[in-house]
């Protein structure tokens, strides 16, 4: 599928959640600020003005990523890094942004986006645990292990607990069944966990 053939038409996203309200300075109070301010950029405001009087572009990490891969449509996955890392998760703002500085169908980025587990629709809480729902994980009783973490923490698989704290994830096949079932936990792996050993795991991150 080349960028050419893809339609010029908006996709119609997934609209994002932005959880409870909390104090400002906290993480998830800012990344809303963050969201709210790639809104205001990406629809055009005066002269690139943000609130406060800031002049500086919420994108200017993913600007200078664009210009350091000279806008190539294969450094789309790059882009999209260079913005999760920069906003926590990727808007549909952010994507229609980088949808239209690379010149791609709204689509397209959208569905690289979905592909790929290590993407996020929505903002992420101070701790994330993505738990690996391929085959092998799931005959290990990784099932098990969501709804254990569902319970303890009050919240579903792909949502955010209301104090920000831990976000749960359901991801494809991670690629080492040999491990299963694997869960990543703050970007650390976790071999073959039982609900019990995990939701350990879970309580001393929230905890710290």
């Amino acid at each position: 599928m080349s960028a050419e053939n893809g339609s010029g038409k908006g996709l119609e996203y997934i609209k994002q959640g932005v959880g409870s309200a909390d104090e400002k300075g906290t993480g998830a109070a800012m990344k809303r600020e963050a969201e709210e301010r790639a809104r205001l950029a990406a629809r055009g405001g005066a002269k690139g003005e943000l609130p406060g009087g800031a002049a500086e572009s919420p994108y200017i990490q993913i600007d200078r990523t664009l210009k350091r891969c000279q806008y190539s449509q294969d450094a789309l996955i790059e882009v999209l890094h260079a913005a999760q890392e920069t906003f926590g998760f990727l808007s549909e703002d952010t994507m229609a942004y980088i949808a239209r500085q690379l010149k791609l169908p709204p689509s397209w980025v959208y569905g690289v986006v979905t592909f790929y587990h290590h993407f996020n629709l929505k903002p992420q809480g101070e701790h994330t645990c993505n738990i690996c729902m391929g085959t092998a994980c799931f005959v290990k009783r990784a099932g098990d292990i969501v709804e254990t973490l569902q319970r303890e923490f009050g919240v579903k698989a792909g949502e955010t607990t209301a104090d920000g704290k831990l976000s749960i994830n359901i991801v494809r096949c991670l690629g080492n069944c040999g491990l299963a079932p694997m869960i990543i936990l703050d970007g650390k792996v976790f071999a073959r966990q039982t609900p019990e050993s995990m939701l350990q795991h879970c309580r001393e991150a929230v905890e710290k």
